[in-house]
């Protein structure tokens, strides 16, 4: 009686707590479950590599656990299988078994080195900008113009954040994943970025651009991306390194225009630094 009692009460709470979620799949589709393929020719290099992964894993994981099942099935003691007391060891299966998964690994490290090498190179870029991770914001320099911008939490976000503020983070649209002063970058050209911090360690990441780079303090690392030409719009990510209390509130949000809309949006920005500038505090301002 107790573990029928205990069976009811726990598929009453799962059948409750699964009419409260949506699923996943039907909110948003496979493409929000899977790793996105992106805008630029390294994130969509990425998106293949790993389906490549998958669909190796789910190929041993079919002839694995087939072979199990199989042997479960058919071998059984009730269908009066007997213990095999007459196996040796057999050189041929032990060289077949390990050069089998030596082969495929082999066969995707290639693809990998390569692709490894693919989004390390940083030469010959077209647009160069000094990326300073602080807590909690990011500071945005246009290497060789005076363009300089500092990109924080939305204040729509920060107000929704605060525990009395009465405010439903579901009524914010991209609830703590939109910024004050947005990024801006041109489509069709490189663009090399130059990361640091100035406190602790950062990490600037945005899934759609195939870009992840720790922002070390003393440090400058280096990533490149090149966002196709047709592929204009907004592209979003956020800090991945645990920064501290705040580390949930420094979003990135990276606005990609035609090259004209950038050149005429650098001259709209090539006055005297803006205030939030002014209340950064100092280090961050004066870092090189």
């Amino acid at each position: 009686m107790k573990r029928a009692r205990l069976g009811r009460l726990l598929g009453t709470s799962v059948l409750g707590l699964a009419g409260r979620l949506p699923l996943a799949s039907a909110a948003s589709g496979w493409d929000e479950l899977n790793m996105p393929r992106g805008v630029t020719s390294a994130s969509k290099s990425i998106y293949a590599l790993h389906m490549m992964a998958l669909w190796v894993c789910v190929g041993i994981a079919v002839v694995v656990f087939g072979v199990m099942i199989w042997s479960l099935i058919f071998h059984r003691k009730s269908r009066g299988a007997v213990p095999d007391v007459t196996l040796t060891h057999s050189t041929k299966v032990e060289v077949v078994w390990t050069a089998v998964p030596v082969l495929i690994l082999i066969g995707m490290a290639i693809p990998a080195a390569r692709l490894l090498l693919k989004i390390n190179n940083n030469t010959d870029p077209q647009v160069n900008i000094r990326v300073t991770g602080f807590q909690w914001g990011w500071r945005y320099q246009y290497v060789g113009t005076p363009v300089s911008i500092i990109s924080k939490l939305s204040a729509s976000s920060n107000d929704a954040s605060q525990m009395h503020s009465g405010i439903r983070p579901t009524a914010v649209p991209h609830y703590l994943l939109s910024v004050d002063h947005q990024v801006v970058v041109p489509v069709g050209e490189k663009v090399r970025l130059l990361i640091t911090s100035i406190d602790v360690i950062h990490s600037w990441w945005v899934p759609d651009l195939g870009v992840k780079r720790d922002a070390i303090p003393g440090y400058i690392n280096e990533a490149s991306f090149t966002i196709a030409p047709n592929r204009p719009g907004i592209y979003r990510g956020q800090c991945t390194e645990l920064c501290g209390r705040g580390h949930a509130y420094m979003p990135i949000v990276v606005r990609a225009v035609t090259p004209a809309a950038y050149q005429a949006w650098l001259k709209q920005h090539s006055g005297p630094p803006s205030e939030a500038a002014a209340r950064l505090p100092a280090a961050a301002v004066t870092s090189t």
